[in-house]
């Protein structure tokens, strides 16, 4: 249902639930009332880490507000994707009101899980509630033998395990090794002592400004609410996966079959651009009005996109040429101001098979190419693909096809500790890529 507060009109929502089911009646909805409505443009726009639709519809209202103004003459429809993702209730979210976002973070994380936290947890994995209370009491009582911090991380894994010989790997995974899925981070088959270690140090070192810290004896269950943080953002990174394929590409293509003048332009914020990009893999063949694709700091892999990996001529990207789906340009926007993409994505996205152990190793390599995030440094090894500044970026013209990084720095700049400038997207200067990208005029 549209939302009768939303900064632009004609505004539809598409609604989806874990599996990619989309809710019928605002499918139908919208395929009848965008080409009665005289659409030529519509921009339809994925949240990342979110807890209800209240908190997507304050970021859709908000970033879509300026752009009547920014192109008066377009006939422009927009839609909001709405689906079931989880963001840590004390994660500041920078220029939204108090009463979308939680209080903003205080200098020292946390480890014990808030009520707000707790029950958006309960939301997300229903049916969990027994592992979830156990969890948040391991986290209060921080014990002091490593069996307990072992259980924790038991009780972690079990409750975002996937069902085995299911197809959820695949939306998983951001890289396949000769076909198969590489997907399952070591954090759910490592060491938990070691792998907390490794965010608690992470963690310290963001606190300092200073990267990371040498300090003595770090305690573990310091990492521990980060261990949990980072197993559920691979959940929903694989909901969004799963949702994009199963859900918003089949929706494209049947708008296309309704109105088949309508051009669309794909844009997703954090998992949402993750959501978007699958969004391409499920569009049924012979689809060809995307004509953009936007993605502002894309929590997957710089090599989502690429044919093969610099390290591994064997495996490629999950994505691999998928950019040839959209009739336009492939637009990446990254921040180096990102910690969520820039620290903890990397920590978090080590494949369990790799050969170097997890424990002692130094962050800085670990944050070098073969970890990084579409949002912190842009599309990776994809042959011709451009190079932009935001300056550079709104002088325009973009690039009509291919990929197209934009580095976002210059705005994308504002946030605290641990996640940084990841949600710091509300700004007018990054709507006009959007703009840009899908040559709307």
């Amino acid at each position: 249902m549209a939302d009768s507060g939303m900064s632009v009109a004609p505004y539809w929502e598409l609604t989806f639930d874990a599996d990619g089911d989309v809710d019928g009646a605002e499918r139908d909805r919208l395929l009848a009332e965008a080409r009665a409505r005289n659409v030529r443009d519509l921009v339809v726009f994925a949240h990342g880490w979110n807890n209800d639709r209240s908190g997507a519809t304050a970021l859709y209202r908000r970033f879509f507000a300026p752009v009547p103004k920014l192109a008066p003459k377009a006939r422009i429809g927009y839609v909001g994707v709405i689906w079931p993702s989880m963001r840590f209730c004390d994660e500041p979210i920078p220029d939204f009101p108090r009463s979308v976002a939680a209080a903003e973070a205080t200098a020292a994380p946390c480890p014990a899980l808030d009520e707000d936290t707790r029950h958006a947890l309960l939301e997300t994995f229903p049916g969990r509630a027994t592992v979830i209370d156990r969890i948040a009491r391991l986290l209060d009582q921080r014990p002091g033998e490593d069996a307990e911090l072992e259980e924790f991380g038991r009780l972690v894994r079990e409750l975002v395990e996937v069902v085995p010989g299911g197809p959820q790997p695949l939306f998983a995974a951001d890289t396949l090794a000769e076909g198969v899925p590489q997907s399952e981070p070591v954090l759910f088959s490592g060491d938990t002592v070691a792998v907390c270690g490794d965010f608690t140090e992470a963690l310290a070192g963001l606190e300092s400004g200073e990267g990371v810290a040498a300090f003595a004896l770090p305690n573990p269950w310091d990492g521990a609410r980060e261990l949990l943080r980072q197993a559920t953002y691979y959940a929903m990174k694989r909901r969004a996966g799963t949702v994009g394929e199963r859900g918003l590409g089949p929706v494209i293509g049947q708008l296309a079959d309704a109105a088949p003048n309508i051009r669309v332009h794909l844009v997703g914020h954090s998992f949402g651009g993750r959501l978007v990009s699958f969004a391409l893999r499920g569009l049924p063949e012979g689809v060809h009005t995307v004509k953009s694709v936007t993605l502002l700091q894309g929590a997957f892999s710089h090599y989502a996109f690429s044919a093969r990996l610099p390290h591994d001529p064997h495996a490629g990207g999950v994505l691999q040429g998928q950019q040839n789906r959209i009739d336009g340009p492939l637009v990446c926007c990254y921040s180096s101001h990102d910690s969520a993409l820039g620290t903890f994505y990397p920590l978090a996205s080590r494949m369990a098979d790799d050969d170097d152990s997890f424990a002692g190793v130094d962050l800085g390599r670990i944050l070098g190419a073969r970890w990084g995030a579409m949002g912190h440094d842009g599309v990776q090894a994809v042959p011709g693909t451009h190079a932009l500044d935001l300056a550079g970026a709104l002088r325009g013209p973009l690039p009509t096809s291919g990929c197209v990084n934009v580095d976002a720095a210059a705005v994308v700049k504002h946030g605290n500790a641990p996640t940084g400038a990841h949600s710091d997207i509300v700004h007018p200067e990054l709507a006009r890529v959007v703009l840009a990208a899908g040559r709307i005029v």
